[in-house]
């Protein structure tokens, strides 16, 4: 077994046991941390991959934004577990039975396309090469449609959380673009004429 093998077995044990412990801390805060902890060794094993663009971006964008937004969010919530943890056993048959189902899945996946060529080890490239470019290549062609259609459907989450905080509610303040540019200065300035006053 060589080196990058064994690297990549302890990067995998880690991911996994960070991926339970996401779904299973009973501390909010925790299975946020422990995300972080997910997403840093994938990254990890993207650069095994020689994927550092992709490896490098999910550092950066989330586990550096979006999971300390996260954190803080969950930090300034304080959420009360007990009322979310009333109805478990109700929904418990259901829910195992959803996730037994999805892990037959997975297994059928992954039996049917499990070959030791195709998880070899990648192939080495020229010092120039540049695997930025090969995934713009390969995202910009092969993909174009499929990318399109993400960012479209992005632009509608975006539009539709938009849509769903400007809702109009009793006792919050908006802003009215059409009564501010009516505005006249005689109606929010009122000039008063007071006497000088004289040193003694």
């Amino acid at each position: 077994m060589s080196f990058e093998q064994i690297i990549f077995y302890i990067f995998a044990t880690i991911l996994v046991f960070a991926g339970v412990r996401v779904i299973t801390a009973r501390n909010p805060v925790h299975a946020a941390l422990f995300l972080v902890l997910c997403f840093i060794t994938s990254s990890g094993i993207w650069m095994l991959m020689e994927a550092e663009f992709l490896a490098l971006t999910l550092v950066l964008v989330y586990v550096g934004a979006v999971m300390v937004l996260f954190l803080f969010v969950v930090m300034m919530l304080d959420i009360n577990r007990t009322p979310l943890e009333e109805g478990f056993a109700r929904y418990l048959p259901l829910g195992g039975t959803v996730a037994l189902i999805v892990v037959a899945e997975m297994a059928l996946v992954i039996y049917r396309n499990f070959t030791i060529d195709k998880f070899a080890a990648p192939a080495r490239h020229a010092a120039d090469y540049s695997n930025t470019k090969a995934l713009g290549g390969v995202l910009y062609t092969e993909y174009v449609y499929a990318f399109e259609i993400a960012a479209m459907i992005l632009l509608i989450a975006i539009v539709a959380a938009i849509s769903l905080t400007l809702r109009r509610r009793a006792g919050t303040r908006k802003q009215v673009v059409g009564e501010q540019v009516k505005v006249r200065a005689g109606d929010r300035l009122r000039m008063v004429k007071m006497a000088a006053e004289k040193k003694q």
